[in-house]
């Protein structure tokens, strides 16, 4: 009786660790390429070109702060978690979210898109500068669909 229990729980346990990982394919950065070349509006060129500049420049050495509660209050304002714990096509999503929203008619949803694409480069910036988080597997793996979409924006766009 008792291995039947077991058997039903480590099924369960087994299938939601599958179907985490089955989110954060590394296989779905190529949409966040694809995503880059097709209409991006030109806020998200702007910040891209800043982010990969510095990014050259600098290469972010420096300990980036973390996002203030303000920041973190916009973001659950549209339901968006921190970048830490975003898969990569969950990140896939909200950039074609913030694509529309940044070419929308209501002035308010373009300024919280692009407020909201400046927090996700502010918190880009803070993982890649700590290296802890990135050798570790503690986080998803949303930065790298963000870091992708970013640079790839600067390749077509120049």
């Amino acid at each position: 009786m008792d291995t039947k229990l077991d058997d039903i729980f480590k099924s369960d346990r087994y299938k939601t660790r599958n179907a985490l990982n089955s989110e954060d394919l590394c296989t779905d950065l190529e949409v966040s390429s694809l995503l880059a070349k097709t209409s991006v509006p030109y806020s998200h060129r702007r910040v891209a070109n800043n982010f990969v500049l510095l990014r050259k420049i600098c290469s972010f050495q420096v300990v980036q702060p973390r996002i203030t509660k303000t920041e973190e209050n916009l973001l659950s304002k549209y339901f968006f978690a921190t970048l830490e714990n975003t898969t990569i096509s969950k990140m896939n999503r909200e950039i074609v979210q913030m694509k529309d929203w940044a070419t929308s008619t209501d002035d308010k949803l373009r300024n919280d898109s692009f407020s909201i694409l400046e927090i996700r480069v502010k918190e880009l910036k803070f993982i890649l500068s700590n290296n802890y988080t990135l050798n570790s597997n503690e986080m998803y793996k949303g930065y790298k669909a963000l870091d992708a979409y970013l640079t790839s924006i600067t390749k077509y766009y120049s």
